[in-house]
């Protein structure tokens, strides 16, 4: 028997240890192998990069530009400051979207055209 600290009264314990049936993993529902490790890390960069809503307007701008764009231009467009704009395209490039060269003072930025397979695919996410 079982007491209840709150009101003193005592009740039969109707859980049996003997009597819990034990769950076997996996067996509910079949599910495919999960992904490599560095394909699911690869993917997670490409999803942490495109997590900020300037990174994802500076991707669409660089898919639509003729030419590399400056950092300046990055800088004047979204009214944020210069280091703000190397962390986004520092990012970009990480995740493998962005290549960039140097020229004088300024670095030029464009899509990467050997850019990962996933990148490609979030690429035309951006309508």
């Amino acid at each position: 028997m079982a007491v209840n600290r709150y009101h003193g009264a005592t009740m039969a314990s109707t859980l049996d240890p003997a009597a819990v049936a034990v769950r076997t993993r996996g067996c509910c529902v079949p599910i495919e192998r999960p992904m490599e490790t560095a394909e699911a890390d690869a993917l997670a960069a490409v999803f942490r990069a495109l997590a900020d809503p300037t990174r994802v307007q500076m991707l669409r701008m660089l898919r639509d530009a003729a030419v590399p764009i400056c950092v300046c231009d990055f800088t004047a467009t979204f009214a944020q400051s210069q280091p703000t704009i190397s962390h986004h395209l520092a990012k970009l490039r990480d995740a493998g979207f962005v290549r960039s060269q140097k020229r004088g003072i300024w670095s030029f930025h464009s899509l990467r055209a050997d850019m990962p397979g996933a990148c490609e695919r979030a690429l035309t996410l951006l309508g």
